[in-house]
């Protein structure tokens, strides 16, 4: 008989995903949040990637596949099926508890080809709202059109797994609304310790030429049309009436680039934003995050928006829309302000934040301490391992029945 705690000790876990580092998005954060802290905890992680052709220094547990390009978004590679499947009897060997899937797209069907002919559990993270993304990147196909299909599409294949991840209790509800039915579990990715280092906001300023007493608003992430970077771009505008001074960095790169350059030449306000583009998560972030005076994010296709608990992480005050994911974040004076999806009111908002500093330190205090309480990245570890033994061990009596594959 199978128990639960003959788990909780040691596990040997597979994860596979379309996208890592040097890849930056938030997939790849999510999945070295969670290799590190697994690994930390005392289990084996192995990733399959895929190889960018770009020299890395990747560590031994991770399995680089060849990967060809996509036509559409050049930023991403896609794994080959193929020169993935020629490590099955290396991987027959692992022996393997979980295979846990982070990408809808090659890994999801090679996590099950494994799954099956390893008599594992396969299980996925819904990490990518796909309705509210997949028209921006096929503009030829009719909006309503894209989002039926990305809804038919996450259905089949979320059902087809032995249970999915969600980041946020919204996400999960518009999986449910999907029809989506096997077990699932609400795990948002969590906050290493290194996001709560102290960093030096003021040196950061200095590098990228900001004067220390300069307004600055921040947006982190990818640069991308499900983003919402022009409403930000549109409301720093109505901004400057009441802050002629005030500076919107732009951190990241992405498809979105080019539009969003010739949208802030049309506004008139290229002295007030400011593009970056990556920053290195271990020696830049924490004092971006730091150096500034509120962090603004009006993406509305969130499955988590990692990046406001990073900023609360370093007290920094939040002000932004609660849709989807965020929704799951964000509490009303818990170190943010909830605005809606309107930039009159949003920069209302900013403008009391920029005006009354005592307000703001209050509330960075608050975001700290919120991020300390509630979303750790141990803890979310934690239980993700105790749902990997859930689904083994639901998974354990067709395994006790199932003939031996042969490799």
């Amino acid at each position: 008989m199978i128990v639960l705690g003959q788990y909780k000790n040691h596990m040997k876990i597979l994860f596979i995903s379309d996208v890592y580092f040097p890849r930056i998005n938030g997939v790849s954060t999510s999945i070295r949040t969670f290799v590190e802290q697994m690994q930390n905890l005392g289990h084996t992680v192995h990733l399959i990637a895929p190889d960018y052709a770009v020299q890395t220094e990747d560590e031994n547990w991770i399995k680089r596949i060849a990967a060809r390009s996509i036509y559409f978004d050049p930023e991403d590679k896609l794994i080959k099926y193929g020169a993935a499947m020629q490590l099955l009897p290396a991987l027959a060997q692992e022996k393997y508890d979980i295979i846990h899937v982070h990408t809808p797209f090659v890994a999801h069907y090679l996590g099950l080809k494994l799954a099956a002919k390893l008599n594992i559990p396969c299980i996925e993270t819904y990490h990518t709202f796909f309705e509210d993304y997949l028209h921006h990147y096929l503009p030829w196909m009719p909006k309503s059109f894209a989002r039926g299909l990305a809804r038919m599409i996450s259905k089949r294949q979320c059902n087809a797994v032995d249970a999915i991840v969600a980041p946020s209790n919204p996400m999960l509800d518009v999986l449910r609304g999907y029809g989506v039915h096997v077990a699932s579990e609400v795990i948002p990715t969590g906050l290493q310790n290194s996001s709560f280092k102290a960093a030096d906001g003021q040196a950061f300023r200095k590098k990228y030429d900001i004067a220390l007493d300069r307004p600055m608003l921040l947006y982190v992430g990818r640069v991308a049309f499900e983003k919402n970077i022009d409403f930000l771009l549109e409301m720093t505008k109505i901004l400057i009436e009441k802050q002629p001074d005030v500076l919107l960095v732009v951190t990241g790169e992405g498809p979105a680039e080019a539009s969003l350059h010739k949208l802030a030449q049309t506004l008139n306000i290229e002295y007030n934003v400011k593009f970056i583009g990556y920053l290195d998560r271990n020696t830049e972030l924490n004092s971006c995050y730091e150096s500034a005076d509120v962090f603004v994010f009006a993406s509305k296709s969130e499955t988590q928006g990692l990046v406001i608990l990073e900023a609360m992480a370093q007290s920094t005050p939040v002000v932004a829309i609660a849709e989807l994911g965020t929704a799951s974040i964000l509490i009303e004076g818990k170190g943010a302000l909830i605005a809606p999806d309107n930039t009159l009111i949003f920069a209302e908002k900013v403008h009391q934040l920029l005006m009354n500093p005592e307000h703001s330190f209050e509330l960075g205090k608050q975001a700290k301490a919120y991020a300390l309480d509630k979303w750790t990245a141990k803890l979310q570890a934690e239980r993700m391992v105790k749902f990997y033994a859930q689904c083994i061990i639901s998974k354990a009596p067709a395994q006790s029945f199932a003939p031996p594959v042969s490799i």
